[in-house]
């Protein structure tokens, strides 16, 4: 599947279906360290957006994967995943809405800011 065929949004109800199913992927999470201590999602791994850059090879084991990426509301984790693409990730793909989104339609329990 090249990133043509792969949709660059993924919604959280997906999300929610890949983790309950036990599918591999990474959920990356482009926050700033302050604000995921205000909510995060278990297993996100945080990497700030202007740090991926200079941390891209912590990201090359999951080149040829899913990588789902999330912000805030999903328009950084957009910009993201656009960049992600144009570097060989065809799997990327932004979690429509971010954590706001997950917070209302998944885990009422992650706190909303």
């Amino acid at each position: 599947m090249t990133s043509t065929d792969t949709p660059i949004e993924i919604d959280v109800h997906a999300v929610r279906a890949l983790r309950e199913a036990g599918e591999p992927f990474l959920l990356l999470d482009c926050r700033e360290p302050e604000e995921h201590a205000t909510a995060s999602i278990a297993g996100a791994v945080l990497i700030p957006m202007a740090e991926i850059p200079d941390r891209l090879g912590q990201l090359e084991a999951h080149r040829s994967g899913l990588v789902v990426v999330h912000c805030h509301h999903g328009v950084r984790s957009l910009r993201v995943v656009r960049w992600l693409r144009a570097r060989g990730f065809p799997g990327a793909r932004s979690m429509t809405g971010g954590i706001d989104a997950w917070s209302q339609e998944i885990d009422p329990g992650t706190p909303r800011y």
